[in-house]
């Protein structure tokens, strides 16, 4: 199934992704290298990674629903509405890491709402990669390639 939102058939949506993803990841080995090491300049590093992050994640759902609203066939509609409820729960648990660093809240809570927004993106990214793989989500037809 073609996707809607594309640049020569190469989908948009999945150009997008890596930059949220690895910046969120990163902020996770940030995190893990300030509790290990105490050296503050780790919690900067993951602070703007964090915000990096939800810029990116925005810009890619806005072309992740353009492919969805595309989606016909109910059963992959059903797994991308919930990769979509997923990537918007980690878009808020970030969100609200986000505020709380910027409002130099302290302790243990931005680590694991990082932990949180990672697990939840990883879980999203499979289904997404159930979309693709299993139901053919933004795949061009042979015919087309």
């Amino acid at each position: 199934m073609e996707t809607r939102a594309s640049i020569k058939g190469h989908p948009i949506h999945v150009i997008l992704i890596p930059l949220p993803l690895g910046l969120w990841a990163f902020a996770l080995v940030a995190d893990v290298a300030f509790l290990l090491t105490s050296a503050s300049h780790w919690t900067v590093v993951a602070y703007y990674c964090i915000a990096g992050g939800l810029v990116g994640a925005l810009l890619a759902a806005v072309f992740g629903l353009v492919d969805l609203l595309g989606i016909k066939d109910p059963v992959p509609r059903r797994v991308g509405f919930l990769h979509m409820a997923l990537n918007l729960a980690a878009v808020a648990v970030f969100g609200l890491n986000f505020y709380l660093r910027w409002s130099s809240t302290s302790g243990a809570g931005p680590w694991w709402l990082t932990l949180a927004g990672v697990a939840l993106v990883a879980v999203s990214g499979w289904l997404g990669g159930e979309l693709v793989h299993r139901y053919g989500v933004s795949v061009l037809p042979p015919e087309r390639r």
